[in-house]
């Protein structure tokens, strides 16, 4: 016997010996029926996480803020507003305990008190003027509506003025509870309005040419946001044949005072006319004296009366092979105190060929605010067309190749010393 078998011996033994220890353990735990002290099955603790609760004015990630924003809820002010809000006491606003702070408030109301002051001396000068004879004042009575005009407008500028510093309404307006009944909210709507929003509504009827094709002059004064049930269109996008099927959903908002009767058009530019190899345009949908002011901005078109509607919704579609459609939902603003007549206007006013220039002068009219989309043919426009009984589902519009009138010249150089068939691979 070799020294390492020697050596090997001892624990060679004691694995067997554990080996046949383990195998008469297992036999005899054949015939047990309960389990062993050791070997009893633990019972599993299952931990549930609780539900987390977003508050709107303490989120500070992106990934929380969306979680709230699919709720329906959207965070308050700025983040780093938030955040201040969420590693601080729970303060009011207006009592911080900064001396900077506090000084500054005092300034401002020193002043908003000098501007409430010229506020009612300039009431009282309109109401010394409303009572003036026209008679007594040179220009008669077109000169005092033009003066009272000119003072009304110093009064709101006057009101804006007073509150135009005060850090609390500059805080309830970021909030989105600032009161659109009053000329500050109003102001500061159209500020924001005026620095991103209306200048991409303004580039896209610049690039799509909804000027001069559809109106030969249009500045928006305001803001007009469309959807179709949850889906928000940006100004210019492609929407689906089959999300637009249903009437959109609008929501204007205007920023002077006061209730006022609007018109609601939309149409589409770009309708092909085979036989003229041009284009027409078609109201998609049309209806009259509906009710806007500052703080009733939401308009559903789906929510029009018989009295109000003159055409209703037909959807948006394009044919085969035809380029981009454009439609125009125009908001126009009517004249105070004027209705216009629907019965005349579904009489007198058919869909094709519908020209919005003429429209806009007959009625007197004024454009206030536009949305944009575009359309083009995709897997559901059939579906569309088929189950509102539009026809030329089946019709595909294809280019005509125009025949070059200059003749055929013969090959030369390159081209000709590669003509054959030989060379066919090199041809491209």
């Amino acid at each position: 016997m070799s020294a390492c078998q020697k050596a090997a011996r001892p624990l060679t033994q004691c694995l067997r010996q554990s080996q046949a220890s383990g195998q008469s353990v297992r036999t005899i735990r054949m015939f047990t029926s309960s389990s062993r002290l050791n070997e009893e099955a633990a019972v599993e603790t299952v931990s549930f996480k609780p539900t987390l609760v977003l508050n709107p004015e303490t989120v500070t990630s992106r990934k929380e803020e969306k979680k709230l924003m699919k709720t329906g809820v959207f965070p308050i002010g700025s983040r780093r507003r938030r955040a201040a809000i969420k590693t601080s006491d729970n303060i009011p606003f207006e009592q911080l305990p900064y001396q900077c702070f506090q000084e500054a408030r005092k300034i401002l109301q020193a002043d908003r008190e000098e501007k409430l002051e010229l506020i009612a001396k300039e009431r009282l000068r309109i109401s010394n003027l409303m009572a003036t004879d026209p008679a007594t004042i040179n220009g008669g009575e077109r000169m005092k509506k033009t003066r009272l005009s000119s003072m009304n407008r110093h009064l709101e500028y006057l009101k804006i003025q007073a509150d135009i510093n005060d850090p609390l309404i500059k805080k309830r307006f970021e909030d989105g509870q600032g009161d659109m009944n009053k000329p500050i909210y109003r102001y500061l709507a159209d500020r924001k309005w005026r620095e991103y929003q209306r200048k991409i509504i303004v580039q896209r009827i610049e690039q799509l040419a909804i000027v001069p094709d559809v109106l030969p002059f249009f500045e928006p004064t305001a803001e007009v946001r469309l959807a179709f049930r949850t889906r928000n269109v940006q100004p210019g996008e492609f929407i689906d044949s089959r999300v637009s099927e249903v009437p959109a959903r609008l929501k204007v908002q205007v920023f002077d005072k006061g209730e006022r009767l609007v018109t609601i058009v939309v149409i589409d530019s770009d309708v092909p006319v085979v036989d003229k190899d041009a284009f027409t345009t078609r109201c998609h949908y049309l209806a009259a004296n509906i009710p806007l002011s500052p703080t009733e901005t939401s308009l559903p078109l789906s929510r029009a009366t018989q009295e109000q509607l003159v055409h209703p919704w037909l959807p948006p579609f394009a044919q085969k092979g035809s380029p981009y459609h454009r439609y125009s939902v125009f908001v126009l603003q009517q004249k105070p105190g004027k209705t216009l007549d629907t019965a005349y206007a579904k009489e007198h006013i058919q869909p094709d060929g519908f020209s919005m220039r003429s429209f806009v002068d007959k009625f007197n009219l004024t454009p206030i605010g536009i949305g944009i989309f575009r359309s083009i043919w995709d897997e559901g426009t059939a579906g569309v067309m088929q189950r509102h009984g539009i026809e030329g589902a089946d019709i595909e519009f294809k280019r005509k190749k125009v025949v070059a009138l200059k003749p055929k010249q013969k090959a030369r150089g390159w081209e000709a010393r590669h003509a054959s068939d030989k060379y066919k691979s090199l041809r491209r």
